[in-house]
């Protein structure tokens, strides 16, 4: 699946109408360059996941860990990890982690994945690079591995 978005409202509608091809268990793994809307996907997955909160991202906590006030597609709850200040992955282990990812109740959202491949070894993931073009058009590219 491919999107070309022209602005950062619509990276956020292509993350709110992705919820509806993720469940539980689901780990997507989000490469782009700094600034490519990676985090701003996330806040349009969190929007189709109806969480109410403010979506930062985690650079600076590594995890932020989201609970839904109602169960979507078997998720309950949704991890946002930005691994861009982590040399490896020994830090999200220390922090819990591994409770987290890959869970049948959790959506797990990771920037920066090429760190943590320890974490995520054997387990099912989706792939999504954010390819920038220009200041805003950003192409989306969604690769299903399982």
């Amino acid at each position: 699946m491919e999107f070309i978005t022209n602005s950062p409202k619509e990276t956020e509608e292509v993350g709110k109408n992705l919820v509806k091809e993720l469940k539980g268990g689901d780990i997507v793994l989000l490469n782009g360059d700094l600034g490519a809307g990676k985090s701003t996907f996330v806040k349009g997955i969190a929007m189709g996941l109806k969480i109410k909160r403010t979506i930062n991202s985690p650079t600076f906590t590594l995890m932020n860990v989201y609970t839904l006030d109602k169960e979507i597609n078997k998720i309950k709850k949704l991890i946002h990890i930005d691994t861009f200040r982590l040399k490896d992955g020994e830090a999200l282990l220390e922090i819990g982690a591994k409770d987290y990812v890959g869970q049948k109740d959790t959506l797990t959202l990771i920037e920066w994945p090429e760190k943590v491949q320890k974490l995520i070894k054997d387990k099912a993931i989706i792939e999504i690079d954010f390819i920038q073009s220009e200041e805003n058009r950003r192409k989306i590219v969604v690769k299903d591995e399982e």
